[in-house]
């Protein structure tokens, strides 16, 4: 049987959202480092980085049929519980797309469905619209007929091929002087999820990612120099696991400021 932690401060039970139940303390090693892998190669690691207290990011990865679905979200720091709304978001995302999916839907629509029902669970956290969890969301879908990204606020994605230029797939929801623009919550101003599909002519990689990773590295030609260093082998062995790792030490060797996500789903050569 798994232990629960302690409360660093008081000794008293960690809750779910890494806080302790009796006194509220964060907890500064909850979640610090986590690391997911899909049986086709996928991967994905986040990181709390070095000057956050806690990893208000979250991811989620799975498969279904000849689907691999990943959901990448950020907390949005000035918010309360945002590392929980990033939770919910990924996990409900994740599940409603695969459910789309199952139901026969085209990818497009399964994203929006899911991306809509997403938000709705993280508005469903807020206390009032004053006191109200939010968080970013980017969702991608690589499948036998190309791969498929939707997006809210600020998290990104991008197509990076083994050869040849990369792609950057989203577009941030940002304003003046970058302040976020839209975002999943209840205080959030009903937005929609902007969808891109597009067909690879060649093998390579769909990675999601949130702002701690492309705050340091904002271009796929930068991107693609550091996955470079770890082009050896297949998806299957453990490549992108090792590639994921890269991208976020990269962030991390650069300050580590923020929480750093980075999810890559494998594009074989038969798939495209």
């Amino acid at each position: 049987m798994t232990r629960i932690p302690d409360c660093v401060v008081c000794g008293g039970t960690v809750a779910p959202d890494g806080r302790c139940w009796h006194c509220g303390a964060v907890q500064p090693a909850f979640r610090s480092h986590l690391e997911l892998t899909a049986d086709d190669g996928a991967a994905g690691v986040s990181d709390r980085g070095k000057r956050r207290e806690i990893n208000a990011d979250a991811m989620a990865l799975t498969r279904a049929g000849g689907w691999t679905v990943g959901v990448v979200c950020d907390g949005v720091s000035m918010s309360p519980r945002s590392e929980r709304a990033a939770q919910v978001a990924a996990e409900v995302g994740a599940h409603a797309i695969v459910e789309g999916l199952a139901a026969g839907m085209v990818p497009e629509v399964a994203l929006g469905g899911a991306a809509a029902r997403a938000g709705r669970a993280v508005a469903a956290l807020a206390a009032s619209v004053d006191a109200a969890p939010a968080c970013t969301y980017v969702a991608g879908i690589v499948g036998p007929e190309g791969i498929w990204s939707a997006w809210i606020g600020d998290s990104r994605a991008y197509w990076l091929p083994d050869r040849g230029p990369g792609k950057r797939l989203t577009e941030d929801d940002t304003g003046e002087h970058d302040a976020l623009a839209a975002w999943l919550g209840a205080d959030a101003d009903a937005p929609v999820a902007r969808i891109r599909s597009y067909r690879p002519r060649e093998p390579g990689c769909l990675l999601l990612c949130t702002d701690g990773l492309t705050r340091c590295l904002p271009d796929p030609e930068g991107l693609r120099t550091v996955l470079s260093r770890r082009r050896t082998g297949s998806p299957a062995d453990g490549r992108l696991l090792d590639s994921a790792r890269a991208l976020v030490g990269h962030a991390l060797d650069a300050g580590g400021h923020d929480n750093i996500t980075a999810l890559l789903i494998p594009v074989p050569a038969d798939g495209v």
